[in-house]
């Protein structure tokens, strides 16, 4: 039997960055990954060797915002580990049915100089919408960068212009109600309540709904400020794509001794006098964790599947059914299409330039075909009479990721989970069938073929995966990338729920991290980084808080000292 200070469950981004940052406090620390390769669902793989030899493939994230807000690069010396990022400008291509566009640069100027094109009010809003969200996110990035109820480090990643902004936004009666009020909105009340025009709203509400819900949805207004990120700090991708960044931090992790063990389903958690004390793979295998068992999958299945009821039971009686029903899940997951291309994108309707090809590129006609390809996804319904996608080409900005000359697609398309009335067919129940999927994949690639006419000559080979496959692979449930909703009621101190939202669980040595532990889903490392901190402080519960202050203190000192 194998013993170490730390077993993590999953090797997937913000594990291996748990990891990392334990093995740098000292600890001895194992990985056990159920897929072949770590990472999760940010991987880059050639998932297509024989029909699109030397193609390689985001097979989930690809753009880079959130990460941007963290210290985990900086602080892991990822540069160091071979991990490197590109500057994506332009960041959003947005093609209009009537022939107009929404082009956004990473410069604020540039892109209200594009919109004073079409429309000059819009364009003079955009510049104060943009301003605002941009002090929001100055304003929160500290509360990101904190565990949810540590009230020392919370404040002590507050300095000067953070706490500026802070008092921009909320600062007097009529800013804080004006805040609120855009928390529990829509981010199309929002929209509307800003802008006139529909090339504009569109694409801003495409980035909003890729929180996971339609725009309209009341209280999560929060996503407004999508585009806002991609000024300031920016969007980028590591070059060789999304693992790249997995890469670094595996090689870090091993530099350090940690051990990554791949083809490692965990199938239940070791629990005895209510503590957490080990793991138990699907081939027998245990292994034995003196100081703590960190979960990278998601609360639901950690306890609902790998953990024995009565262990919940014992440590608080409520927990299970609260899991069971209380974590809300819409239903809306994404069909995902990978193309190996022969050619580029070519949107001859829109004045193409090979600049709009670097970025996001944005099928989002209007706000309410934006609307559609949400909301029936939550009734089961399959959202491609008229298809709303998010399309990267990662090779026109990374040539490393295809052949010379050649180009990879990602598209994301909108799916439900669970078909309606097709509880009995395809995977899982699910109703998705090989067929199927195909058949949804043709309808979107007619509709991106309408932008760009030559799209279909020039497909070499492409891989469909079905929202009940991306399940499956990622071991995410009903195939919820962000493991739960990030609708308001599931963030900060209630995700995923109240009692377990500081990454500690009732049982002890047992804790969560990944996207569903806060501040949510996408690629930030910041769930990782928080949960390493809670599990620090818990081995030396004074020496830690001391030392967290002292470096708090001096943070906060430092920067008014820079400032003045």
């Amino acid at each position: 039997m194998q013993q170490y200070d730390v077993v993590i469950i999953g090797a997937g981004h913000n594990g291996l960055v748990c990891a990392a940052y334990l093995l740098k406090a000292g600890y001895s620390v194992l990985l056990l990954e159920k897929r072949s390769v770590p990472g999760g669902a940010a991987t880059t793989e050639e998932c297509l060797p024989k029909e699109a030899p030397g193609f390689k493939f985001n097979l989930c994230a690809i753009d880079h915002e959130f990460i941007h807000l963290a210290p985990v690069v900086q602080e892991l010396e990822l540069e160091k580990y071979g991990l490197k990022y590109l500057e994506c400008d332009p960041v959003v291509f947005c093609p209009h049915p009537d022939g107009k566009y929404f082009l956004g640069y990473k410069s604020v100027e540039k892109t209200c100089a594009h919109i004073a094109s079409y429309n000059s009010r819009d364009a003079q809003k955009y510049a104060e919408y943009t301003d605002y969200w941009l002090r929001v996110i100055n304003a929160m990035a500290p509360m990101f960068n904190a565990p949810p109820k540590s009230i020392v480090d919370i404040a002590g990643n507050f300095d000067f212009t953070n706490l500026k902004d802070l008092f921009s936004v909320i600062g007097s009666p009529a800013k804080g109600m004006d805040f609120v009020r855009n928390m529990l909105t829509s981010a199309e009340d929002i929209l509307n309540e800003w802008f006139d025009s529909e090339f504009l709203k569109a694409p801003l509400a495409r980035l909003a709904s890729e929180m996971g819900v339609p725009p309209s949805q009341k209280n999560l207004g929060i996503g407004a400020m999508m585009m806002a990120m991609r000024h300031n700090p920016g969007m980028a991708r590591p070059l060789g794509g999304t693992g790249a960044l997995v890469k670094a931090l595996v090689n870090l992790v091993k530099d350090y001794g940690g051990v990554i063990l791949t083809d490692q389903q965990v199938e239940k958690v070791l629990i005895e006098n209510n503590q957490a004390v080990g793991v138990r793979v699907s081939d027998g295998q245990e292994y034995r964790a003196k100081r703590g068992v960190i979960s990278n999958i998601d609360a639901q299945r950690l306890f609902l599947q790998t953990v024995e009821k009565n262990h919940i039971d014992a440590v608080d009686p409520n927990l299970y059914e609260r899991l069971e029903r209380r974590i809300v899940n819409n239903n809306e997951t994404i069909l995902k299409i990978d193309l190996a291309l022969d050619k580029p994108l070519n949107f001859v309707h829109h004045s193409h330039q090979d600049n709009y090809l670097i970025g996001s590129i944005l099928i989002a006609d209007s706000l309410a075909h934006v609307e559609q390809a949400h909301s029936k996804c939550m009734m089961g319904e399959i959202p491609d009479s008229d298809p709303s996608m998010y399309v990267v080409m990662p090779s026109a900005l990374d040539p490393t990721l295809a052949p010379n000359g050649k180009h990879t697609l990602w598209i994301e398309f909108f799916a439900p989970y669970q078909i309606k009335n097709a509880a009995d067919k395809g995977l899982k129940g699910t109703g998705w069938t090989d067929e199927l999927k195909h058949k949804v994949a043709d309808r979107v690639i007619d509709k991106l073929a309408d932008y760009s006419p030559n799209l279909k000559d020039s497909i070499i080979a492409r891989r469909v995966e079905s929202p009940a496959e991306l399940g499956e692979r990622l071991g995410a449930y009903k195939g919820n990338y962000y493991h739960i909703d990030m609708t308001l009621d599931q963030m900060i101190f209630f995700r995923p729920l109240p009692e377990l939202a500081n990454y500690k669980t009732p049982i002890e040595k047992l804790y969560l991290t990944g996207a569903g532990t806060h501040p949510g889903g996408s690629i930030s490392g910041m769930p990782g980084r928080n949960c390493a901190r809670i599990f620090l402080q818990s081995q030396q519960p004074m020496t830690q808080a001391l030392k967290s202050a002292r470096e708090n203190i001096l943070s906060a000192v430092g920067s008014v000292l820079r400032i003045h």
